[in-house]
């Protein structure tokens, strides 16, 4: 992404980061201003920030640990029960606050820089009630976000609290998975080794996730973030749900229709980590198309889709289907197709992986750690080094260089 104009830089830096009443004026022209400098960041990147933990529910032994009540007033010590030394470490005036980047009923998103160190972050202001104070639930979602930290997850850098404001430092990603796959010149096909690159991440992400027993929950390409590194990490832990709960309580309300399991679309809700392979299995055949693999407009349709591609299930091959709410048992019938015929570039080790995550029934859906252990990603580190050398070679010759690690045409 570009900085902002240097008129804008100029306005923002002439103050302190906005955390006193007696800025509201100028914080308001800022924003304004902020506002119109915005326009081409994508609502589907501002998104994965703007949600990103607004839904963590923890474990119930893990919320006793950060017991809240609902007194009113603002409480700094409430807010450090759940953030602990994390908001000592920069006062707000470290931050310089760039472009608004988005805002919901949740928070509000500002590009950012660190004073001290250059370094760009995603700045989330918590909307605080005036009666009630910090709420509560964000206060459980910051101790969860906390516990969530792997190389493959967007970071919680820092929590900063003052008598009126919550402000959350996260790391700055440059484009989400979405934007990635438009902005390539073949029709948003992505090569064998960024493919194979991506998902190795994306699983690492969600076996970390499942190993702390947090379901993500809505996985789709806008929610993987990429910087220039070719690092890509899951966010948007919007609808993320931890699963030490008991698991009638979920909702079948999850994961954007085209990603949804068909367990989930049936309306069963007492899945499990499974949902979130059959989403990842939706965006690895993707990658390889540039087109989502079942583009449904309801939930009938998205079961139809998948049902013409991957067979209609009966009490035979899935038991138990006949029960689930949304079943029918006038379902059309479909035979299994190769998954090459839409994938024809797809290898042999490649679509093994693909069909064990794609499976109807979940139980028979591979778990991410086992799928991190299949035999598709041996040669990944080979692949790379003989990329990273073509791609050297491709920039000495054109008297140029590159960011390292990612396949672009164009910079970010």
């Amino acid at each position: 992404m570009d900085d902002p104009s240097s008129t804008l830089s100029q306005s923002i830096e002439e103050q302190p980061f906005p955390y006193h009443p007696s800025s509201a004026t100028a914080t308001a022209a800022a924003a304004a201003t902020a506002a119109a400098a915005a326009a081409a960041v994508t609502a589907a990147t501002t998104a994965s920030y703007l949600n990103i933990a607004s839904s963590l529910v923890a474990p119930g032994t893990f919320l006793a640990n950060h017991r809240t009540s609902h007194h009113p007033a603002f409480r700094p010590s409430r807010a450090r029960a759940a953030t602990g030394t994390m908001d000592k470490r920069q006062p707000p005036s470290s931050f310089q606050q760039l472009e608004k980047l988005g805002e919901g009923t949740y928070a509000t998103v500002f590009k950012g820089r660190n004073r001290q160190t250059g370094e760009m972050v995603a700045l989330k202001e918590i909307h605080l009630d005036s009666e009630e104070g910090t709420p509560s639930t964000a206060i459980r979602e910051i101790s969860l976000m906390k516990e969530l930290k792997h190389e493959n997850i967007v970071s919680l850098h820092d929590v900063i609290h003052t008598e009126n404001k919550l402000m959350l430092v996260f790391e700055y990603m440059d484009k989400d998975l979405k934007r990635y796959m438009d902005s390539r010149g073949d029709r948003g096909q992505l090569d064998y080794v960024t493919i194979k690159s991506f998902m190795q991440q994306l699983l690492r992400g969600i076996a970390f996730c499942h190993e702390n027993r947090v379901l993500h929950r809505d996985l789709k390409p806008q929610n993987l973030l990429i910087n220039t590194k070719g690092q890509l990490k899951l966010g948007d832990f919007g609808l993320a749900r931890a699963f030490g709960i008991p698991v009638n309580t979920f909702s079948n309300e999850v994961v954007t229709l085209w990603y949804r399991a068909p367990d989930v679309l049936l309306g069963s809700r007492t899945y499990n980590t499974s949902i979130d392979i059959w989403s990842a299995g939706c965006i690895m055949a993707e990658m390889y198309t540039g087109r989502p693999l079942f583009p449904g407009t309801t939930n009938e349709d998205q079961l139809q889709k998948i049902f013409r591609l991957m067979g209609t299930p009966s009490e035979r091959s899935w038991p138990g289907i006949s029960n689930f709410p949304e079943y029918k048992p006038n379902f059309q019938v479909y035979a299994t197709q190769d998954l090459r015929l839409i994938l024809p570039q797809i290898d042999q080790l490649g679509l093994d992986l693909l069909s064990r995550m794609l499976q109807l029934r979940p139980e028979m859906r591979i778990s991410a750690a086992d799928a991190l252990r299949h035999r598709w990603f041996q040669d990944l580190n080979q692949l790379q080094a003989q990329q990273a050398a073509q791609q050297q070679q491709q920039q000495i010759a054109a008297g140029g260089y590159g960011a390292p690690g990612i396949v672009s045409q164009g910079g970010y």
